[in-house]
Formats: structure tokens, C-alpha cells, sequence
């Protein structure tokens, strides 16, 4: 039996794609648009010792599986057509014995991963406690500190790397991160000389733009070093370090209180389901009254999930990152004493701020790669096309949660119908 017979096995129907093998096998239709082309045993072993999801990231990582027909910045159209295409079903124990005989039992050995996954969950508990401060920190280190370089030519002049809100259909990706940092500013009523904390900044773009726009006088805070060191050097050039700056430090160690308002754009994701009611426990502690607070952060599409992101995700792009509900988030807000006065999807403009951006790797592949490997690039390609489908399909959303710090006597400086 042929890989391609054994993978035709699986198949509830056709496959809208073509598929072929180093054994020289092939099946799916000769004129499809893509070809998976999987090139050596060791692309076999991956994708049988780890099905799903991570087997297939591990073989199309390390260039064992080829994807022709699409670029690898922006593997898209091809993985649209291969999630709506393929329908596999679960073999009976007699046809898997048959399968594994005909493709040796020697592919049941795991290779050692590409170097770009990182290590399991339970290597990392080695490393200390789930969303401990040290393993926050590595978690961070892991994702955002690949190269300053690499994500100016993948999130373009803006370096934001967060959901952008585009006011138009034809709007372009720039314009769409200034309206987002502006719509953020404008729902936290920010007002000149007012103070603004915004947790886990990444390169600082709503530090600056808040300072810049607004007069406000902010505080950013991120884990990653190379974030904190481009922020600064570009708060300096932009002339705004009388009004800004950027902190390499955790959240958790920011002394300062009393803050008009708190940003917290792509952090949640980070925290963890367990460490909600401390998370906005401590921003309300770090309010002032009537203080408010927009929380901005990739949510599920229900509030019945458990918060695990997907083994590919968990390896190679976030780990330990977890999502949950908006219904989870603003339960939490809630109950941390804080009043929610708006709760918003944005869903739709995420999948359009993923477009961008692989379009922008696609663009300046050769560079990217140069900088950080064909390897990384290739889970970059991956990672954010995939995301787009999920969020165009209404798997995962993007929702904006504004809380105000109601006193005692109710009153939670808001006005009688929103202004932004």
C-alpha cells in the first residue's frame, strides 16, 4: 500500500486537493489549484506521531511537507480549501494495523520537533508555576523578542501587533491601527494631563499616541526587552519623553496608583483563566474613582470551552496562552468590582488586520527570512493565516470590555449615552 492509498483510507470523501508523496504515490484530482507535497519519512513520522494540528505544523515547519500553489507567507487560500475539503474518519483497529505495516512501523517513532516549538507544558511546569512570573516572562521572551527587524516588515510602520479597527472597507492597515489606538483613547475619555497605565504595551504605539493626541501622561509595561528598548528609542525620537515611557518590567511591579485610566490591549490573553479576579482585582486597586478601563483581548466563541489556545498554538506561538468567553471576561470585570458600561465584538476587523500582515510577510519574504530563518517565517506564514480563518469562520472573536470604577455612592463619572 502507497502513502497515498493509506491516506485515501481516511478520507470520508475526495479530496478537493492534490496530494503526493516521496514514494512517488499521488491521489486528488490532477488540476487542483494546491499540491501537498510531503517529502521525506521523517514528514510521515511527524504527522503520525502527532496527529492533527501539531503534526501538521511540525512537517510543513521543517520544510517536510510543501504546500505548491501558494506562497508561504501567506499559505491562506490553501489552508481555506483543505479545512472546508477534508473530512477524515477514524480508522477501525484492523485498517490501522494494515496502514502502519504497509508504512512501517519505524514512522511510529517521534522525531525530535523543529527547534522553533517550544517545549511541552509539562517541561515548562520545570520552569516554575503556570503564569508565575518566570514563566510569564519566558512565555513572552518566547513570542515577542524573535527580532525588532522581522516585525517591522511583518506589522509594517505602525508596529502594532494587536487588532486593528478599520473605519472603511478600503482603509489601509495603517489607518486602521491609529483608529483603533484613537477609539481606545476615545472610549477611556482621555483628557489632557490625565495618567494612563497600558499593561503590556508591546512597542508602545498607544503610549505614544496617547501622549501625543491627547496630552496624557502614560506608563507602559511589557515582559519583552526588545519591545521596551524600540518603544523608548522611538518615544526619544518622536520627542514624547516628557509625557511617555516604556518599562521593561512586569505589570505586577508598577508602583505607582491612582491612574485616570488603564489600557490593556492583547495582555488578557496572557493571564491565564485562573488569574482573572487578580488581574482586574489589581487594576481596580490601581484606578482612581470613576477611573476607567478598556480591556481589549481575543476571546471564544462561547463561554463552554476550557481556555487551551490548541497544541500548534501552545508550542509555537503562545504558550501557555488561554482564551475564554467575552461572557468570562466581563463576569470577571463584574466581579472584581468594576462596572461594565460597553462590551464590543470586533471580530471581522482581526481577520482583516491578519490579511494585512500576511501580506506583508508575503511581501518581504525574503528579508524575513534573512533575519529569522526560513523555519520561523514559515510558522509566521502559518500561524497567521490560520488565524484569519478562525476568526472569518466565528471561532474565535475580539472584544473591547469598558469598565468604569463606580464609587460607593454609584457614581461612575460616565454620561447618560456614550461619546466615543
Amino acid at each position: 500500500m502507497t502513502i497515498a492509498q493509506a491516506f485515501d483510507r481516511f478520507l470520508v470523501e475526495p479530496l478537493p486537493l492534490r496530494f503526493t508523496a516521496y514514494d512517488g504515490s499521488a491521489t486528488g484530482p490532477e488540476d487542483a489549484p494546491f499540491q501537498f507535497h510531503l517529502r521525506t519519512p521523517r514528514g510521515l513520522s511527524y504527522l503520525l506521531t502527532a496527529p492533527g494540528d501539531l503534526g501538521l505544523a511540525r512537517a510543513y515547519v521543517s520544510g517536510d511537507l510543501e504546500i505548491e500553489g501558494v506562497h508561504p507567507g501567506d499559505p491562506y487560500e490553501a489552508m481555506r480549501l483543505l479545512q472546508k475539503g477534508l473530512k477524515l474518519r477514524r480508522p477501525t483497529p484492523a485498517e490501522l494495523v494494515e496502514v502502519l505495516r504497509s508504512v512501517g512501523l519505524s514512522s511510529l517513532r517521534p522525531p525530535a520537533p523543529p527547534p522553533q516549538e517550544a517545549v511541552p507544558r509539562w517541561r515548562r511546569m520545570l520552569e516554575g508555576l503556570r503564569h508565575s512570573e518566570g514563566r510569564d516572562a519566558e512565555a513572552i521572551h518566547h513570542h515577542y523578542d524573535v527580532s525588532n527587524t522581522f516585525y517591522e516588515h511583518v506589522l509594517g510602520p505602525s508596529m502594532t501587533y494587536t487588532c486593528a479597527v478599520f473605519p472603511t472597507e478600503d482603509a489601509t492597515l495603517e489607518e486602521a491601527q491609529e483608529n483603533k489606538y484613537d477609539l481606545v483613547a476615545r472610549k477611556l475619555d482621555l483628557q489632557e494631563g490625565q495618567r494612563l497605565l497600558d499593561l503590556g504595551c508591546g512597542w508602545g504605539g498607544m503610549v505614544r499616541h496617547a501622549a501625543r493626541e491627547y496630552g496624557v501622561k502614560v506608563i507602559g509595561v511589557t515582559l519583552s526587552r526588545e519591545q521596551a528598548s524600540w518603544a523608548q528609542q522611538r518615544i526619544k525620537e518622536d520627542r514624547l519623553d516628557h509625557l511617555a515611557e516604556v518599562r521593561f518590567m512586569d505589570y505586577r511591579h508598577v508602583e505607582e496608583s491612582g491612574f485616570d485610566a488603564i489600557s490593556s490591549i492583547g495582555l488578557t490573553e496572557h493571564i491565564g483563566l485562573k488569574n482573572y479576579p487578580s488581574y482586574f482585582g489589581w487594576i481596580r486597586d490601581h484606578l482612581k474613582p470613576q477611573g476607567r478601563l478598556l480591556n481589549h483581548c481575543i476571546t471564544r466563541d462561547d463561554n463552554l470551552k476550557d481556555g487551551s489556545a490548541g497544541a500548534f498554538i501552545d508550542r509555537y506561538v503562545f504558550p501557555d496562552g488561554e482564551l475564554a468567553g467575552s461572557g468570562t471576561i466581563v463576569t470577571a470585570v463584574e466581579n472584581a468590582g468594576l462596572e461594565v458600561q460597553h462590551h464590543e465584538n470586533i471580530r471581522v476587523h482581526y481577520a482583516k488586520t491578519l490579511a494585512g500582515w500576511c501580506r506583508n510577510l508575503q511581501e518581504n519574504w525574503d528579508d524575513c527570512v534573512r533575519e529569522v530563518g526560513i523555519g520561523t517565517a514559515r510558522v509566521w506564514g502559518l500561524y497567521m493565516a490560520g488565524s484569519r480563518l478562525a476568526f472569518e469562520r466565528n471561532e474565535i472573536q475580539l472584544h473591547h470590555v469598558l469598565a468604569t470604577k463606580t464609587d460607593a455612592n454609584g457614581a461612575s463619572g460616565y454620561p447618560l449615552r456614550h461619546t466615543f
